[in-house]
């Protein structure tokens, strides 16, 4: 019990403060949620989404992972951004990367870790991607930090990608995305300026998709490929 009292004490602390300020705080909030932003951010405990942004309880809603991924096998995350976008109505995304992320840093080296080397390899495809402006970098403190911006980009990229940002697009009030990184060294937060018209950079004849039609094909009456009994025999 000990291990967490300084928790609790803070928490009664908290409540006590929070009571003083508004007595109706905590029952306004108890009737439900409608948070302005989702902030998918990176796990690390210096980068407090609430604290940077100066947000409080009910107005963001947050995911955070090692270096500020958006896989598209996270169940987790894109449940996540499902709900916040089709049924909390969030109105702005933030994918906020951090200068001096640990998970880019290994991932920017040949080392294993561990578990974690299946979670790096999505920020290695970054390195890939962008190698050659990054080999352009002789300082190497400069090159991860462009690293960590790259990221960020890529995996805003990687949102505007998804069926669900693309659904909400063609929808009335579409999510706006973003990409910030903050600098633990001074606190200040700085906005990429991502503009989400060319995201995907002339590919949307790959990765833009629409939901299919009742007369569209079912996939569900595909029988696999065709044999030729006498083909076969032939062969």
């Amino acid at each position: 019990m000990s291990g967490i009292q300084d928790i609790l004490d803070n928490n009664k602390q908290w409540v006590k403060t929070k009571n003083q300020e508004d007595p109706a705080f905590f029952s306004r909030l108890a009737n439900g949620q409608q948070p302005r932003y989702l902030f998918i951010g990176c796990s690390d405990s210096r980068v407090p989404a609430s604290g940077i942004t100066g947000t409080g309880p009910g107005e963001m809603f947050v995911h955070r992972n090692i270096a500020n991924m958006v896989v598209h096998t996270d169940m987790n995350l894109l449940s996540v951004l499902q709900y916040a976008v089709e049924v909390l109505g969030v109105q702005d995304i933030l994918v906020c990367g951090h200068y001096g992320c640990g998970g880019v840093a290994a991932a920017s080296n040949n080392k294993q870790y561990g578990l974690i080397d299946n979670w790096l390899v999505n920020i290695r495809d970054v390195v890939r991607l962008h190698e050659t402006e990054l080999l352009r970098i002789s300082d190497e403190a400069q090159r991860l930090r462009r690293l960590v911006e790259l990221n960020v980009i890529e995996q805003v990229h990687n949102l505007a990608k998804t069926n669900i940002i693309q659904n909400a697009q063609r929808g009335p009030n579409p999510p706006r995305l973003h990409g910030l990184v903050y600098d633990i060294a001074d606190g200040v937060l700085k906005d990429l300026e991502i503009n989400r018209y060319d995201m995907l950079d002339g590919l949307d004849h790959i990765y833009a998709t629409e939901v299919a039609l009742p007369e569209d094909k079912d996939s569900s009456n595909y029988e696999g490929p065709q044999h030729d009994p006498a083909a076969e025999q032939a062969a």
